[in-house]
């Protein structure tokens, strides 16, 4: 081989991969020897291939698989840099989540916030008539996904000749947060006869009991609003007497002048 070709040992010091890595790299495609001597199993790499060697060394730091980079390696420059853009800003958001989990469990541990805590009230809910629209929904779309279904819902009850003046209930039927998406459920109580359209649909929202808590103006948005849900959970915890019996929901208009309630069914 020429100068201009280097043994696998030389070209690893030179672009900061390891021997096993650039054994891993060829097997997967992305890196491969331009020869391998029959004999002796040496493996030589061209002197022009250090670029590509790096930018993979770098890619891999980030942490991405080796799919990821290989998906990135075909990229042009400034398309390669949109999509670490993006994948940043998602791995910002997942550590935001994980801060705010960090703070949840240490709120748990001190027993709740007592400004939250000592708003918690109990209630009897009575059965209702509601017309309902659900999705499988993130939480990126969940405020347009809400405002939508509660508008054309209203709509659809004024279009009956129906009062269309209900509480609006927001029922959480799976985990919804920023890395999966759940089934949620936007309904408005009713009464009179209502005749099902399009994706609506109707039922009866059977009597219950509830913990709820009016939520303060300061934790209406996400994440805060999470610290509203850990406050419920925390206390639901601490009580021996009560057990929650399904999924929580939110409910428009809230009391005591909040704008809504969270709340969790109970027995």
């Amino acid at each position: 081989m020429t100068d201009s070709y280097l043994l696998a040992g030389r070209f690893g010091a030179a672009t900061r991969l390891s021997p096993k890595a650039l054994r891993l790299y060829a097997e997967q495609g992305l890196l491969v020897p331009v020869h391998v001597d029959p004999q002796t199993g040496y493996r030589y790499y061209a002197s022009s291939q250090a670029p590509r060697a790096r930018l993979i060394a770098r890619l891999r730091r980030l942490g991405l698989p080796i799919a990821r980079v290989a998906q990135l390696l075909e990229l042009t420059p400034e398309a390669r840099v949109v999509e670490l853009q993006s994948w940043l800003s998602a791995q910002n958001d997942r550590l935001a989540d994980q801060a705010e989990l960090v703070r949840a469990l240490s709120r748990q541990a001190e027993g709740g916030e007592p400004a939250l805590t000592a708003t918690i009230g109990l209630r009897e809910v009575s059965a209702a008539k509601v017309v309902s629209r659900q999705r499988q929904i993130g939480i990126e779309g969940l405020d347009d996904f809400i405002a939508g279904a509660e508008a054309e819902i209203r709509a659809h009850l004024r279009a009956s000749g129906l009062a269309c003046d209900g509480l609006t209930s927001v029922h959480f039927h799976d985990l919804v947060s920023r890395d999966s998406e759940g089934l949620v459920e936007v309904a408005v109580d009713y009464e009179g006869n209502l005749e099902p359209a399009g994706d609506l649909l109707i039922r009866l929202q059977p009597a219950r009991r509830e913990v709820y808590l009016p939520v303060p103006k300061a934790y209406e948005d996400f994440p805060r609003v999470m610290h509203v849900y850990d406050a419920l959970e925390v206390w639901l915890d601490a009580r021996s007497d009560l057990s929650c019996t399904g999924s929580p929901c939110e409910t428009y208009p809230g009391t005591q002048g909040a704008r809504f309630d969270v709340a969790y069914p109970i027995i």
